[in-house]
This record gives C-alpha cells, sequence and structure tokens, in this order.
C-alpha cells in the first residue's frame, strides 16, 4: 500500500529542490516513490511539472512501432509520423501514477505562486527521510499517513518554517 503527501512550499524551485533530495533519498534506498509531481499555480490556473512525460514517452515508442511498420509497407517517413502523432496522443491521454484531476483540485486551494509536492510513497525509513528534507519547511496540505505518523510530519515541518521565521 502507498502513501500520499502533499506539501505546500513557497515557490515552485523550493519544490523542486525537496524534490531532487527525495529522489536522491531514493537512489540511497531510504524511500521508494512511485510518482513525485509539482503541482505550480499561478492565478487561477494550476500547471503540473511531471517525473514522467507520458506524452514525449508516448511519441517516442510510436516512432518507433510507425517506423518498424512503415518499413513493412515500404514507407518508413509516414509510419514514424502517424506512430509519433498516436503515440503522444496515447500518451497525453495515459494518468500515471497520482490522478491529475486530484493534483489539480488540490492545488487549486493554495494562494498563486505557492506550489505543492505531491509524493506517493511506498516505503520510507521516517527519521531519516525527515532530517533531509525538514530544513526545506513547507506546510503538510494532506496526507494519507496514520494520524500519529500525519502529526510527526506537520511537527518536523513546522518547527523548521518557524525556525526560518525566527
Amino acid at each position: 500500500m502507498s502513501d500520499l503527501v502533499a506539501i505546500v512550499y513557497p515557490s515552485e524551485v523550493k519544490a523542486e529542490e525537496v524534490r531532487q533530495k527525495i529522489l536522491k533519498l531514493q537512489s540511497e534506498y531510504l524511500i521508494t516513490i512511485s510518482d513525485a509531481v509539482i503541482a505550480v499555480k499561478t492565478g487561477d490556473a494550476v500547471k503540473l511539472n511531471q517525473l514522467v512525460n507520458t506524452t514525449m514517452t508516448g511519441a517516442a515508442s510510436g516512432s518507433f512501432w510507425g517506423l518498424l511498420l512503415g518499413m513493412v509497407f515500404l514507407n518508413p517517413l509516414l509510419g514514424v509520423a502517424l506512430g509519433a502523432g498516436a503515440g503522444a496522443l496515447s500518451g497525453a491521454l495515459t494518468d500515471f501514477g497520482i490522478r491529475d484531476q486530484f493534483m489539480k483540485d488540490l492545488a487549486s486551494k493554495v494562494k498563486s505562486g505557492d506550489a505543492v509536492l505531491f509524493l506517493l510513497i511506498k516505503s520510507m525509513t521516517s527519521d531519516k527521510v525527515l532530517n533531509a528534507i525538514k530544513d526545506a519547511g513547507g506546510i503538510v496540505l494532506t496526507t494519507s499517513l496514520d494520524e500519529k505518523k500525519e502529526q510527526h510530519l506537520r511537527d518536523t515541518l513546522a518547527a523548521a518554517t518557524q525556525a526560518k521565521a525566527a
């Protein structure tokens, strides 16, 4: 079972900094994530900065398969073009990890300019991960953690935010 955590940061740069720390911790086997998305609110619009660009991935795989089919029918350029288009369309319609609409709805509730880091966590070594990200601060928007873990996360991040303000 995975846990969802959404943390609000004052800027996209700060959220990206924390996401990079999380990805580094994943390479050290301290956390395993399924998805890490940054949602940025500008005005009334919400932009999602996904880890995996499904449109580009779909276009690349579609190009490959289109080239292969095009070679069979002696028209590789047409095959690449059709394959890339079909792949990009299917990639754009694919929703990987955390549901896009859920993230947009939740991020629309923060003030303009704020960024929300969404993490879908499979497993983690809580104390080491929290020590690594606590200096960045942030406000916990929502989690699916149990109450004790959620309160520990809120307290840790709030302490760092209060220390910066003082």
